[in-house]
């Protein structure tokens, strides 16, 4: 009888399988809520062993957190890349607000609220949940800063306005769990009406203006 070969198992670098839970974990957190990322479910969706996972996360709430900062920072990349393309700092700032809309915003946004909640009770969640809106305060104000210098914008203090900007958009998204579809168009722009304020801009300068990739 001929022996069929077993097909070799390649052996994953610890790197990659913490990056692979960490996803998975993101993907869970994304779409079912953050209180069912657990070392066993995350186990079951890459079916491996529940010890494998505790290997890399002895304490679940540290899975919990890691899988928010993930989802977070990817998000804050895709709407506000650190290097970003070729063109002027208005049309950065203006495709940011084009992204912040939209089912794929408020499934972020809902989760965000869902870290913001449990933080109340999960240290280790409320370290990270304040590290993510620093980075998104600085990201933000860079941007700003960067138009300021190009001349672009008149911007006497750009941490403060994109703090402004950030705390409307906080405050639109939450009502990501109960829509948003009857909010008068004031209310949705407000965020954007602030920022052409601040900035000098003219009305509708950093509305409807197409999301270009990136």
């Amino acid at each position: 009888m001929l022996s069929r070969a077993q097909p070799k198992r390649v052996r994953k670098t610890p790197e990659t399988r913490r990056a692979e839970i960490v996803a998975a974990a993101s993907a869970i957190a994304l779409a079912e809520g953050l209180e069912c990322v657990t070392l066993r479910r995350v186990a079951d969706e890459l079916a491996v062993r529940p010890g494998l996972i505790s290997h890399y996360f002895p304490a679940a709430e540290d899975l919990v957190a890691e899988a928010f900062g993930a989802a977070a920072s990817s998000e804050l990349e895709e709407l506000i890349p650190a290097v970003r393309p070729d063109g002027d700092a208005t049309g950065h700032l203006a495709r940011f607000f084009a992204l912040t809309s939209g089912e794929r915003y408020d499934e972020m946004s809902r989760l965000w609220l869902n870290a913001r909640h449990l933080s109340r009770y999960r240290a280790t969640l409320r370290e990270r949940v304040h590290h993510q809106e620093a980075l998104w305060r600085d990201r933000l104000a860079g941007l700003i800063r960067d138009g300021a210098a190009g001349g672009e914008f008149r911007a006497a203090d750009p941490e403060l306005t994109a703090m402004r900007i950030l705390v409307v958009l906080d405050g639109l998204a939450s009502h990501a769990n109960t829509g948003r579809d009857d909010h008068p168009e004031v209310i949705t722009n407000m965020a954007v009406t602030i920022a052409e304020r601040d900035l000098g801009l003219a009305d509708g300068r950093l509305a409807g203006r197409p999301a270009a990739p990136h």
